[in-house]
C-alpha cells in the first residue's frame, strides 16, 4: 500500500504491464467499440452555433454544451440552444445543456459591435507596450481607451493597494494568444487606479480582470462582497429557463458553500429543483473551502486558467489530483479546463513548448505563474497537451470541458475528437482495481489520518505573499446526500471528517455490482434508475466496462396537472464517467425490456455474444444484482441460474464483507430468491406518439418530443453512430422546448 507523503497526501503509480514500446505505436482496433467513459462539455459560440456543425460535434461525441452568460446576448444564446435542439433531433443524440454564470468576474468596459451572428465584437483591439501608463478606473463614464480601461466593479479601488499586481487578459484567453498583460500598482488617486505594464500584449475581444489575493492563506478581499449571481445572471437564467430545460447552472468564482446555498435558493425560487449546481474553483479561497463546497455542490469544475493565476505552477498538478481524488470518494463528477489550448487555431495539439516573451520585472512575491520572469521567456504550455489531458483522465477525471476551443476555435469537431481518441487510450490503461480498493479501503478506515480535504492545513503550498492575515477556518457538518451521490460510506477523516465503518445498502449495492462485473469479465453493466442515483454510486467505483444507465421514466402527477419524469436525469448522466444513459418508454409488460437493451448494445457494439453482463434493478422496495449472458446469436439473453448469481455475488463481496455487504444480509435486504427465477422487470414499447410523452420531463416535455417514423424492427438506438454520446431509446426524443403541461 502506497504510504502517504508528508503533507499526507499519496498519489497512484501508474505501472503498465506492456514494456514493447513499438506495441503502443500500433493504431487502435477499428473493432473496438467507440465509447469513451470520459465525457466531453463544449462551449458554444460563433464557431459552432450552427444546427450542422452542433450535429457533427454530437456525432463526434460531445455529452454536454454550455453557452456562457459572461458573453453574449440573450439572442445569441436562445439561438444556440434552438439550435442544439435542432441538432439532437436530427442526430437523436442526448446533450444535457448547461449554463455558465459571470458571477463575481470583473470587465473592462469597452464599446462593441454586435456581428451577422449575434455576437458581440469590439472593434478596435487595444496594443499596450512593455512600460506604459495605464489608469483602470470604476468611473463608468471614463472614454476607454489603449491607456484608460474603465472596469465594471464601483468598488474597484477598495480592493487595490500600492505594488499590488494585476493580470488584465481576454476572456478564456489560452497559452498560445498574447492577450495576456501584466500591470504593477503605482498609486491610488480617487476612482483610478495607476498602472506600469510589466510586458507587451495584444488585447482583443472581451477583456477581464483578476486581481491576486493578498492574504497568504485566506481571502480578505473585497471582491468577495461581490454576489455569486449578478442581477443579469439571474434574469438571464429565468428568461432561458422559461423556454429551455437547463440541467446544470456552473457558479463562477464559487469561493464558499454559502454560494451554493444561496444559488441553490434562487434556483428553488424559479422553479429550477431539478437543475444542478456546479461549483467553479477559480481562486484559492475555493481551495480553502474546498470541503464545504464539496459537500454542497452537485459536481466540482477545476477552472485551471483562473486558478493557475493564483497558484504556484508547482503546486498545481498536487491540486489537481487532490480535487479530482475527493470528488472521486464523495463520487461527484469533477470537471476540469484548458487542456488543448493550442487546438483554438491548430488542428491537433501541440507537443513543443511555446514560449512567449514577458517581462523581467515582474517581483518574487507576485503569480508563480511567471517564475521564469528573470530570463524574459515563459512557457505559456506548461506540458504537452495530449499527455496532460491522459493524465487528467488517469487521475480519474470524469469530464473535459473545452472554452475557447470551441467557442471560437478553428476546429471546433477535431478538437472533440481528439480529446476523445486520448481519452480512450488512457482509459485503457486505468488501474480500475486500485481505484476500487482505495475506495473500499477509505470506507471502511477507522485510522486517522490528515483532513486532506482541507486545503488550509497545507497553506504554504498555496502561498502568494507574506501577509500576516490569518484564514478564518471554515467548519461545517455532514452535509445531505448530493444530487450526485450518497455520501455515505466514506467514513475516514480523510473524505469527512466523520466515522461510519458502515457502507449504506444502496453504495454496498453498486460497489458488489462493480465487483461482480470484475469477478466475471463482464462486458458491461445496466442500471435501472429513475433518478440516476444509483448508477452514479456504480460510476464512482470506476468500473473497467460502460454502465449502460437504463433511466425509466415516471408518470407524475400533480393537481390537475401530470408530467412525466426521466429526460432530465438521463442528461444529466452525461458527465459522469462511464454513464451511457438511455432513455426507455414506460410500459406494463416486463418480458422484453432486458432483451431489447441488449440487442441495443450489440448492434452499437457494448456486447458481443457470449459476453456477461451485470444487471442492478429495484424490485419493489428492495435491490438485485443479477448476471445474465448474450446468447449466441447476440440479440437475447441467457439467464445465469440464482445458485450461480448466488455464488458470483458471494465472490464479490467477499473482499469488503460486513454488516451490510455479507450474502446474507444482501440475499435478505435486497429480495435475492435462492430458488426463484430473476424477473425481469419493464419492456421496451416501440418508439411511437403515445399520449405519455406528451407531458412534462421534470420541469416539462413539450407535446412534439415523439419521434417520427420508428418502428419497433428499428429502435432508436440500432442505427445510430457509435461515437460517445447517448442516443435515446424510445419515443422520447431530446429536446429542451417548453411546453404547458396538459390539463385534464
Amino acid at each position: 500500500m502506497p504510504s502517504r507523503g508528508q503533507m499526507g497526501y499519496v498519489t497512484k503509480t501508474h505501472f503498465l504491464k506492456q514494456t514493447d514500446l513499438g506495441s503502443l505505436l500500433e493504431p487502435a482496433d477499428p473493432s473496438e467499440a467507440d465509447f469513451t467513459a470520459t465525457k466531453v462539455v463544449v462551449t458554444i459560440g460563433p464557431s459552432c452555433q450552427d444546427v450542422e456543425t452542433l450535429s457533427l460535434l454530437l456525432q463526434a461525441g460531445a455529452t454536454c454544451a454550455r453557452c456562457d452568460l459572461t458573453w453574449g446576448t440573450l439572442d445569441f444564446h436562445r439561438l444556440s440552444l434552438r439550435n442544439l435542439n435542432e441538432a439532437m433531433r436530427k442526430t437523436r443524440k442526448l446533450c444535457a445543456v448547461m449554463l455558465d454564470t459571470t458571477g463575481r468576474e470583473i470587465m473592462v468596459m469597452r464599446e462593441h459591435e454586435i456581428d451577422e451572428k449575434g455576437w458581440p465584437e469590439h472593434v478596435n483591439p487595444m496594443e499596450v507596450k512593455e512600460g506604459q501608463k495605464i489608469i483602470i478606473t470604476q468611473n463608468p463614464e471614463a472614454e476607454p481607451s489603449d491607456e484608460v480601461l474603465p472596469v465594471s466593479y464601483p468598488k474597484f479601488t477598495s480592493m487595490i493597494q500600492k505594488g499590488d499586481l494585476i493580470f488584465i487578459g481576454r476572456y478564456l484567453v489560452t497559452g498560445s494568444e498574447d492577450s495576456s498583460l501584466y500591470v504593477k500598482v503605482d498609486k491610488i488617486e480617487g476612482d483610478d487606479v495607476h498602472c506600469t505594464a510589466n510586458n507587451h500584449a495584444n488585447l482583443d475581444g472581451l477583456v477581464t480582470i483578476f486581481h491576486t489575493e493578498r492574504s497568504s492563506d485566506t481571502l480578505n478581499n473585497v471582491q468577495n462582497d461581490l454576489p455569486i449571481m449578478t442581477a443579469e445572471d439571474k434574469s438571464n437564467i429565468k428568461d432561458l429557463s422559461l423556454e429551455f430545460e437547463v440541467d446544470f447552472i456552473s457558479l463562477s468564482f464559487t469561493r464558499s458553500g454559502e454560494d451554493i446555498q444561496s444559488a441553490r435558493e434562487f434556483l428553488d425560487s424559479i422553479n429550477m429543483t431539478t437543475t444542478k449546481l456546479i461549483a467553479k474553483c477559480e481562486t484559492r479561497q475555493s481551495l480553502f473551502n474546498f470541503k464545504a463546497i464539496a459537500q454542497e455542490a452537485d459536481a466540482i469544475m477545476l477552472s485551471r486558467g483562473n486558478l493557475g493565476l493564483d497558484v504556484l505552477p508547482e503546486k498545481m498538478a498536487l491540486v489537481q489530483k487532490h480535487v479530482i481524488q475527493q470528488c472521486n470518494m464523495l463520487g461527484k463528477p469533477a470537471i476540469v479546463t484548458r487542456v488543448v489550448d493550442t487546438m483554438v487555431s491548430s488542428p491537433r495539439p501541440t507537443r513543443n513548448k511555446h514560449a512567449v516573451t514577458v517581462c523581467t520585472n515582474l517581483p518574487d512575491l507576485h503569480f508563480g505563474f511567471h517564475r521564469a520572469e528573470a530570463t524574459g521567456v515563459v512557457d505559456s504550455q506548461q506540458s504537452a497537451e495530449a499527455t496532460d489531458v491522459a493524465n487528467a483522465v488517469l487521475d480519474g477525471v470524469d469530464c473535459i470541458m473545452l472554452g475557447a476551443e470551441t467557442l471560437r476555435g478553428k476546429h471546433p469537431v477535431a478538437t472533440v475528437e481528439t480529446i476523445l481518441h486520448i481519452c480512450k487510450q488512457a482509459e485503457k490503461v486505468f488501474d480500475h482495481d486500485y481505484h476500487f480498493e482505495t475506495l473500499m479501503r477509505e470506507a471502511m478506515d477507522t485510522d486517522e489520518h490528515p483532513d486532506t480535504m482541507d486545503f488550509s492545513d497545507h497553506a504554504d503550498g498555496l502561498q502568494r505573499t507574506d501577509s500576516d492575515v490569518s484564514h478564518r477556518q471554515t467548519s461545517t457538518g455532514r452535509a445531505p446526500n448530493g444530487k450526485f451521490g450518497s455520501t455515505a460510506g466514506l467514513g475516514s477523516s480523510s473524505s469527512l471528517g466523520a466515522k461510519n465503518p458502515v457502507m449504506s445498502k444502496l453504495e454496498s449495492i453498486a460497489s458488489s455490482a462493480v465487483r461482480a462485473a470484475d469477478k466475471v469479465h463482464a462486458s458491461l453493466i445496466i442500471v435501472y434508475t429513475h433518478t440516476g442515483h444509483t448508477a452514479s454510486l456504480v460510476s464512482k467505483y470506476r468500473p473497467a466496462m460502460p454502465i449502460l444507465t437504463l433511466v425509466i421514466p415516471q408518470l407524475k402527477t400533480e393537481s390537475m396537472k401530470w408530467k412525466l419524469e426521466g429526460r432530465a436525469v438521463a442528461r444529466q448522466c452525461q458527465i459522469s464517467r462511464s454513464l451511457f444513459p438511455v432513455l426507455a418508454a414506460p410500459s406494463p409488460s416486463g418480458e422484453t425490456l432486458l432483451e431489447e437493451v441488449v440487442l441495443m448494445s450489440a448492434k452499437v457494439g457494448l456486447v458481443k455474444p457470449r459476453d456477461h453482463i451485470v444487471c442492478v434493478q429495484r424490485m419493489g422496495e428492495s435491490f438485485v444484482i443479477r448476471i445474465v449472458s448474450v446468447n449466441d446469436e447476440g440479440d437475447g439473453v441467457e439467464i445465469i441460474r440464482p445458485k450461480s448469481l448466488e455464488n458470483l455475488v458471494r465472490a464479490a463481496a467477499g473482499a469488503h464483507d460486513h454488516e451490510d455487504v455479507n450474502m446474507d444480509t444482501l440475499g435478505k435486504s435486497s429480495g435475492l430468491d435462492k430458488n426463484a427465477q430473476p424477473q425481469i422487470a419493464g419492456n421496451l414499447a416501440p418508439p411511437s406518439e403515445s399520449k405519455a410523452a406528451n407531458g412534462e420531463s421534470d420541469t416539462a416535455v413539450h407535446p412534439n418530443a415523439a419521434s417520427k417514423g420508428a418502428t419497433k424492427d428499428t429502435p432508436h438506438l440500432a442505427n445510430l453512430p457509435t461515437k460517445q454520446t447517448t442516443s435515446v431509446l424510445n419515443s422520447l426524443e431530446p429536446g429542451h422546448e417548453k411546453k404547458k403541461a396538459n390539463e385534464e
